[in-house]
This record gives structure tokens, sequence and C-alpha cells, in this order.
């Protein structure tokens, strides 16, 4: 990939004796846990809320509090990792996390569940970061691009089988299960990284100041965690006519604000906010926001649109994004192919283009459309994420000094975790009030004195009389159901929206894509994600 990016004399040779794809396997198993539970709990939350007696919108903190731990800990992995080092960061890391799931899943009340959803968020967020330098360590570089298409799996599929997943569980055993089933894959992912992997040695090249930007840190995560809260409650709290959701989105300012000429100044900043400025890691950075917008947001909106509107269970709601995920799971190593021989602004191009027609495929979405409909619009999705996820990994890091991949890693998380939020209050938003929109202008059209009003009335009223009903029974049930359907066209209306949205945000990608600069194809992968 990217001769920039990091040159294997940069690197320790690899000294382990094991199998590398085991070490592979094992560690992408614990992040494909943790980016598992950025979704799972998306489905599960009515049986929270109903579970624990609180309302809906008090159980979507479940998710919120996640979100919000997750960011405050990306941009302090780095350091972290370099001062515990690799192997003993990712092992506390993942103890938290299976720890925490555990507590989660035998939470007696809402507050103890926050606070065991925030512990779990600290420690999945520090394991992804760091999962791609192990991988390079342990993988010569011929072999390394194969060894993050696996990686690349963990962290584009496990979005998609979370609701599938979660929706299982809650319908079929309960709600607890989201969380203790990471249990016993925890455990399991601890005892073979003790066993099999080891500390690589550092190389001369990455010796660095270990000092601690605390004032950066505070304001980085104070500015994430902000924007996070902001995003993920704002349509609930009625945006800024709530004082809560004023003073998120103040404080995120406030932060923002400090912390640009903070870093900006620092010998060692907490994130380099140069790498965002320069034209390849900044184009590369937004691309990812665009993808990140796009993965979170249709795997949380499609299973919501055929619950909602096509009376699906949230078993088969999750099971639309399945044969997407077996897909994005082939792409992936064909990709990873690809992306050694061909120019990665070209891949992501393609890659835009593919979503870009998926979205238009759904911007006709009507109530006689099938499974498969659904399922082959998230199959053009799943061909379409991989030809963006790896060749911006090696667009990203091309130029990149082999002492900052680690910050380049955080921050290219932090892109996507960021734009998959911001790509769900975004379409959230769009489906609120274009669905007010279009109910308020079909409404216009019902007058009880039109031709057209007047016969449907009629010939749903004859309809529910055969049905045994009284007349009066019969004209109320009439009424009610042509208000229904006047809801449901409302509601496809409001989804044709959405996904002309999103459509264009993939768009967006390709002028990005365009200032990409070549890079030289067929060198070591880059150690950073």
């Amino acid at each position: 990939m990217s001769a920039a990016a990091i040159d294997a004399k940069s690197l320790p040779v690899p000294s382990v004796t094991v199998n590398p794809w085991l070490i592979a396997i094992v560690v992408a198993l614990a992040s494909f846990m943790e980016v598992l539970d950025t979704t799972i709990a998306n489905v599960a939350l009515p049986y929270i809320a109903g579970g624990m007696g609180v309302s809906e919108d008090e159980a979507s903190w479940v998710v919120t509090s996640y979100l919000v731990s997750n960011a405050i800990i990306l941009t302090a992995s780095s350091f972290l990792a370099k001062m515990l080092g690799r192997k003993t960061f990712f092992l506390i890391c993942l103890g938290i996390f299976t720890v925490s799931s555990i507590l989660c899943g035998f939470a007696p009340n809402l507050n103890a569940l926050l606070l065991f959803r925030i512990l779990q968020g600290l420690g999945g967020g520090g394991m992804v970061p760091v999962a791609q330098s192990i991988l390079a360590d342990a993988f010569p570089p011929a072999k390394r691009g194969q060894a993050f298409a696996v990686f690349g799996i963990a962290v584009v599929v496990a979005p998609v089988v979370g609701p599938t997943l979660g929706g299982w569980l809650s319908d079929n055993l309960s709600w607890h299960w989201c969380f203790l089933i990471n249990a016993p894959v925890g455990l399991f992912a601890i005892a073979l990284i003790g066993a099999v992997l080891q500390e690589p040695a550092k190389s001369k090249d990455q010796k660095q100041d270990n000092s601690f930007d605390f004032i950066g840190f505070a304001l980085v995560a104070t500015f994430l965690g902000a924007l996070e809260v902001t995003l993920d409650r704002g349509l609930e709290d009625d945006w800024f006519g709530s004082s809560f959701i004023i003073t998120s989105a103040a404080i995120c300012a406030i932060a923002f604000v400090l912390m640009i000429p903070w870093e900006m100044t620092r010998r060692n900043p907490m994130i380099d906010l140069r790498m965002v400025a320069t034209r390849q890691f900044g184009a590369s950075f937004l691309v990812m926001l665009a993808t990140g917008a796009i993965l979170l947001a249709t795997t949380q909106f499609l299973p919501q649109l055929v619950q909602q509107d096509f009376g699906y269970t949230a078993t088969w709601a999750g099971l639309v994004l399945s044969p997407g995920g077996v897909v994005t799971m082939a792409m992936m190593f064909v990709v990873g192919r690809l992306a050694a021989k061909v120019q990665p602004k070209y891949l992501i191009i393609v890659g835009a283009l593919v979503i870009a027609a998926s979205m238009y495929s759904m911007t006709n979405v009507y109530g006689d459309l099938g499974f498969w409909y659904m399922a082959r619009s998230r199959m053009l999705i799943g061909v379409g994420l991989p030809l963006i996820f790896i060749p911006i990994m090696a667009a990203s890091y091309d130029g990149i000094p082999a002492g900052k991949t680690d910050q380049a890693s955080a921050l290219i998380n932090a892109a996507r975790n960021t734009g998959g939020s911001i790509g769900v209050s975004l379409v959230s938003n769009v489906l609120t009030h274009r669905e007010q929109f279009h109910q308020s202008r079909l409404v216009e059209q019902l007058t009880p004195s039109s031709p057209q009003y007047q016969d449907t009335l009629h010939r749903m009223t004859d309809f529910f009389v055969a049905q045994g009903n009284s007349l009066l029974q019969a004209q109320q049930q009439a009424v009610q159901w042509i208000g229904q359907q006047v809801q449901t066209q409302a509601s496809f209306l409001s989804y044709m929206d959405a996904f002309w949205v999103l459509m264009l945000i993939a768009l967006s990608a390709i002028p990005l894509a365009l200032t990409l600069r070549n890079i030289k194809l067929g060198g070591p992968a880059p150690a950073g994600h």
C-alpha cells in the first residue's frame, strides 16, 4: 500500500512463534464484540424499558452513554498503549469490557445499567485503535493487507449483525443476553491473547515524548462527549427548545474553540490537528465521516422501516441486513487484493457510486416491496462499503510518520464513530420533520366532500360490514383505515427523503476521493486504524 505509511524497516520483525492468523482472529473477535455493542442494544430498548419500568426515552440513554464513553477514551488510547504496552492495554480494556458486560446483564435498575454501560464503553473504545498495531507486529509486511481485511470485517460487519442478534435474543430469550453474550467470548479472547500475544520490542524510530497532554485530553473528551450527547439526544429533547441541549451544545462549542489553539501549539498534543488540515489525511477523514454516517444510519433505519411500515418482527428486521453482511465479508478479501493493484481514490469512487445506487433504489419504497428487495439493497451497500473502507486506510496513512500512526488511528476511528452519530441524528430529523410535512400535505387532499374520499369511505365501509361489523362500527373503522393509510404514506415519503439524503452523502465522497494523491501500491499496510 503506502510507502510513506509505515516502512517495514521501522517496525520490529515479528518474533511470535504461533500462527499469526490465530492472533488476527482473536484480535478481530474482540474488536467485533466492541463494535457490535454500538448497535445490539438499539432493538432491545423497548424490552429494557419494559423490564425496568422506565420510558423508552429514558432507556435510550443506554445507547448514548456507551457512545459518549467510547468517544472519550479514543483520544487517550494512543498514550495509554505506549505507556502500558499494547498487549497489557488491550487485555485491560478487554477485561473491563467483559466484566462490565456481565454487570450490564445483571443490572438491577436503569442507573446501574447506565454506569456499567459507561464502563463498557471505556473498555471497548480503547481496543479498536490498537488492534491494527497488534496485527502489524504479528504479520510480515507482505501479508498485513490480508490481516487488515479480517479486521475490517469486524468493524464493518459487526454493526450489521448487531440488530439481527439483538432482535433474536430479545424476542426469544431476554434483553439481558444482549450483554451476557459477551462474557464467554470475552473470557475466551482474554485467555488466548494472554497466551499467544507478545509485547513488541520498541524500535528506535518510535521513541518520543511520553508526557500526557491532560488539558488537551480534557478539551477533546469534552468536545466529543458533548457532541455525542447533543446529536443523540437532540431530537428526543426538541433540540434548542431544550435547555439541556442548549447547554450541551454550548459546552461542545466552547471545548472545540479552546481545543484548536491549545492542540496546535503543543509539542506533543493529544491529537495532531495539523494532520486533519492536510489534503491527504483531511480528505480521508471526511470520507470516513461519510462512511460512518451511511453505515450506522442504514443499519439503524432500514430495520426500523420494515418494522414500522411492513410489520416485521425484530428478528426478521435484523435478518434483512444479514445477506449484506455476508457480501461485506466476501468483498473485504476481494478489495484487500484489489487495493494492492488499484489506486485508493478509484476504488473509493466506485464504492461511493455503488452505495449511491443502493440508496437511489430505496427512494422508490412502497408498501408492496418484499423481503429480498430490502435485502438486495443492503447487499449493494455490502459491496460498496469495503470499496471505501480498506482503500481509505491506505490513503489516510500516506505521508504520516511512523511515530504518529497511533494518533492517526484514533482520529480515523473518531471520524467513523462521530460520522455514525451525525448520520443517525441527521436521518432521524429528516424522518421526523418530513413525515410531518408530508402528512399535512396529504391531509389537505382529504376533503370529505370529494368524490374520491366518499368512494373510498363507502368501499371500506362495505368491506368492514362484510367482516361482520355493524354499519356504525364499519364507518368508524373505515375512517380509521383512511387515517392509517395517510400516516403510512407520509412515513414512506419521509423515508424516500432520508434515502435521498444518504445518497447525496455517498456522492460527496467522490470529489473528496479525487483530491487524494496517488500512493505507491504493493507496499506494507499501514499500522494503525
